[in-house]
């Protein structure tokens, strides 16, 4: 599965992202802009997108629409384009959900034998590096030239994701990951109160409205939860604040690109080696002089060789699911992206639950079921009124 993962990224950094024709692209300029003002998936506007170009094995007129799936000197095999994109997008959605589960349910499996968060960040966010580099590195991807005065907007956005990412790596360790993911449903009220004190943004009474469920589901979630730990509520609320704000910084402050081949996957990659810049600091004053004893201690448990592969692939599985998220958006409406988040959402409570053993109260699946049914409704609620 791993390698028919990296095969599918690869291919679709080469397709640029977009194998449908260009009169398909051409329709979703918004939403280019969308997916790149946020960069994980949370009201995405602010990006120029790319120019879409057609794909040469794809033929559409005014008889004929199909795509060619494999050729060879003595024919082809082709279908027509209605099924190929769907496949695709299938694909896209099951390789999304099953990226994201697996970076959840290993970085558990890691904090479990090695409870190092800060370490666990770090290592995360590098093992992205080597392979962005290397896109920018063999032409794949056309790397990108940030303009003089770029790195003053960019900095601040890469220190939110830094810290977003550190409290829910400090959350999945110190919690269940049906609770941690509870909590980060909660992200949208966050998004609400810093968009009015940061830029002014006040939305309609409906889009308010819409976040009482979520408070309430998270509050009950956190009143019964078992495995119920301040460290865990207030990493995930850490997230959730810096999250927010990397979102309300993006608007307010990147209003144009901040230089050339600025696009949603490689402003993610800059914002990766800027958060793990960043990050490493504080790795080290708060786990640089207990690493040892603790790497020590979980290897001789666990084995230094297995260890060592579940970091690898905790950084793999986080930097792949939003790669992959990125072109799924590109190709979506944002009620689908909505209806695809909660789905999301849903799946990797499921899926760890199940991994973990991890009980939930009558209560406590009460309070998730609401709260992530919650920011399914806000954002039909923020679709609608905004």
């Amino acid at each position: 599965m791993l390698r028919a993962l990296t095969l599918t990224l690869l291919a679709a950094h080469v397709s640029g992202f977009a194998i449908s024709p260009l009169a398909r692209t051409a329709a979703r300029p918004q939403l280019a802009k969308r997916v790149a003002a946020n960069f994980v998936m949370e009201e995405k506007d602010t990006a120029t997108p790319a120019e879409p170009t057609l794909d040469p094995t794809c033929i559409e007129d005014e008889s004929i629409e199909e795509c060619t799936v494999l050729s060879w000197p003595a024919g082809k095999i082709t279908m027509p384009m209605p099924i190929f994109e769907k496949l695709k997008l299938g694909f896209l959605f099951f390789s999304w959900f099953a990226l994201n589960v697996m970076y959840n349910i290993t970085n558990k499996k890691c904090q479990n034998a090695f409870p190092m968060p800060w370490t666990m960040t770090v290592v995360s966010l590098f093992v992205g590096i080597p392979w962005v580099l290397l896109l920018w590195a063999s032409g794949i991807r056309k790397p990108p030239k940030i303009a003089p005065g770029g790195w003053k907007v960019l900095l601040p956005i890469g220190a939110a994701h830094a810290l977003g990412h550190a409290g829910a790596v400090i959350a999945l360790g110190a919690g269940a990951v049906s609770f941690a993911q509870t909590v980060k449903a909660a992200e949208p009220v966050f998004t609400c109160v810093l968009s009015y004190i940061v830029l002014g943004t006040v939305f309609k009474w409906q889009v308010y409205a819409s976040l009482i469920p979520i408070i309430v589901g998270v509050s009950l979630a956190s009143l019964k939860e078992l495995s119920f730990t301040w460290k865990a509520l207030y990493g995930a609320v850490t997230s959730n604040v810096a999250f927010a704000s990397r979102a309300v910084l993006s608007k307010a402050t990147m209003d144009k690109p901040v230089g050339e081949n600025m696009d949603a996957p490689n402003l993610y990659g800059v914002l990766t080696i800027i958060a793990f810049t960043l990050s490493l600091p504080f790795a080290i004053f708060y786990e640089g002089a207990a690493f040892g004893a603790a790497w020590t201690k979980a290897t001789a448990v666990v084995g230094a060789p297995w260890l060592l592969r579940q970091m690898i692939l905790d950084g793999f599985y986080y930097y792949s699911y939003n790669e992959v998220a990125f072109i799924t958006l590109n190709q979506i409406s944002p009620i689908t992206h909505s209806i695809a988040n909660t789905i999301k959402r849903v799946c990797i409570i499921l899926a760890t639950v199940l991994v973990f053993g991890n009980k939930l109260t009558p209560l406590g699946a009460i309070g998730s079921s609401i709260a992530v049914a919650g920011t399914f409704f806000y954002s039909i609620m923020k679709h609608k009124f905004s």
